[in-house]
């Protein structure tokens, strides 16, 4: 009975409670024709004022209609144990062969691309060994892979922040800042930056965010003056989207409006597409970019103050990903929201969905930015598109609406409504909220 459809199964427990059509049709107020289509799957029960109906009138409960089983745990929790052990390791194993600089940088373009892809537990497993290997690197090749080391530590940050580990986030984006500020690059200190951007975010840390990605786009608009490569222009543009970010969690509307403008302009000058701000994956200094969506999030609301969004990825970024128009759009949104203005930024968010380049954003990028839209559904009291929208974030990327602890707040007030989307309560069970 596991296995059947929704209406099938409304079909057998009808049959069990000993009722025809027709009674159970009088009972729910509906029309024969109505239970007809339902259990012949015609109709979908769409809503979950529909679902608890039925299963009301059927003496069960929703999640025994729907059939649904809790998520089994995920090794998040051992991943992060591991990392913590990793950061915590100030003496390096002794090696007869130290990483070679290509096979460590083949394995960060894999751990990137994990990111890009939201594969958080794996990706969690993965991390402890590479930061063991890049610092055995670093000890072999001092100078050569610095960058290298950074861009490890940054990406660990990112991490850390999506399974709400916030201190621990912190630490390995300072680590990343110092390895980054060894290369004296201000495209690796970027890159460094995204992540300490993130990491303080996600603390409440706004102002220092803020600063922070100003210092670093200040320096990345002088060194232009040299190098107006569109991964450089790119970097700078994501920087002023973290900065945006963190103006509008701080209620800045001036900051907020002055770096979104600035990222506009910069975004305007690559192109529709953003294709040549795309980062080379194998540019030490340009693997990560990020107008990521988080650390500080929307917050409030009852909804656990910290926020959801989560260091989303968009610009120089991981596997040839640009910074362009639709990443600058999805900052707008978020920023907006957060501002206070939700029916402006639901209303940005629609025309945004609805063009090309939404397309090719990262699945990581697109699920963490559906999450914070999400968020400002239920602000506004719209749960049937919350609901929606968190069922288009599963879509999307299914580790980063499963694996992060943020959401299951965000799922537990959405799958009260009655307005609700009936997918919300089998996710809500999933996750055990329900």
């Amino acid at each position: 009975m596991n296995e059947l459809p929704v209406g099938r199964r409304v079909a057998q427990w009808r049959v069990r409670r000993n009722m025809t059509q027709q009674q159970f049709a009088d009972r729910l107020g509906k029309s024969k024709s109505w239970v007809d289509k339902v259990e012949r799957g015609v109709r979908r029960l769409e809503r979950v004022s529909n679902l608890r109906e039925v299963a009301e009138t059927l003496r069960i409960d929703v999640e025994v209609l729907l059939a649904t089983r809790p998520l089994r745990p995920t090794p998040v929790a051992a991943g992060v144990d591991g990392i913590r052990t990793a950061l915590a390791r100030y003496h390096l194993r002794g090696t007869t062969r130290p990483p070679l600089v290509e096979e460590l940088r083949a394995r960060l373009d894999h751990a990137e691309q994990s990111y890009r892809h939201a594969r958080y537990p794996a990706l969690l497993a993965l991390l402890p060994g590479l930061l063991d290997a890049a610092r055995e690197a670093q000890a072999a090749h001092p100078g050569v892979t610095d960058a290298l080391l950074a861009r490890v530590y940054a990406l660990t940050a990112l991490v850390l922040v999506k399974v709400d580990q916030g201190e621990l986030a912190w630490l390995a984006a300072d680590r990343a800042m110092a390895a980054a500020q060894a290369t004296d690059a201000p495209q690796v200190a970027a890159v460094a930056t995204v992540s300490l951007s993130q990491a303080l975010r996600s603390r409440g840390r706004r102002r220092s965010a803020l600063d922070a990605a100003l210092v670093a786009a200040d320096r990345l608009g002088a060194f232009r003056a040299g190098d107006d490569s569109p991964v450089v222009s790119s970097l700078r543009g994501t920087l002023l989207i973290q900065a945006a970010l963190a103006a509008a969690g701080g209620k800045d509307h001036h900051g907020t409006r002055r770096a979104l403008d600035q990222a506009t302009e910069i975004a305007g000058k690559l192109g529709a597409d953003g294709n040549g701000a795309g980062g080379d994956s194998g540019t030490d200094g340009a693997g990560l970019g990020g107008a990521g969506f988080g650390g500080a999030g929307l917050g409030g609301a009852g909804f656990g103050g910290a926020g959801l969004g989560g260091a989303g990825l968009g610009g120089a970024g991981f596997g040839g990903v640009g910074f362009g128009r639709a990443v600058v759009e999805a900052g707008r949104v978020v920023a907006e929201a957060a501002l206070g203005d939700v029916t402006t930024a639901t209303a940005r968010h629609e025309r945004l969905v609805a063009g090309e380049e939404w397309r090719w954003l990262p699945p990581e990028h697109r699920a963490a930015y559906l999450l914070d839209v999400a968020r400002a559904y239920a602000l506004a009291g719209d749960m049937l598109r919350a609901g929606r929208t968190l069922l288009d974030a599963q879509r999307a990327a299914h580790s980063e609406v499963h694996d992060r602890p943020a959401v299951r707040k965000l799922v537990a007030v959405v799958w009260r409504s009655a307005d609700a989307p009936a997918g919300i309560v089998q996710l809500a069970t999933t996750l055990g909220v329900a």
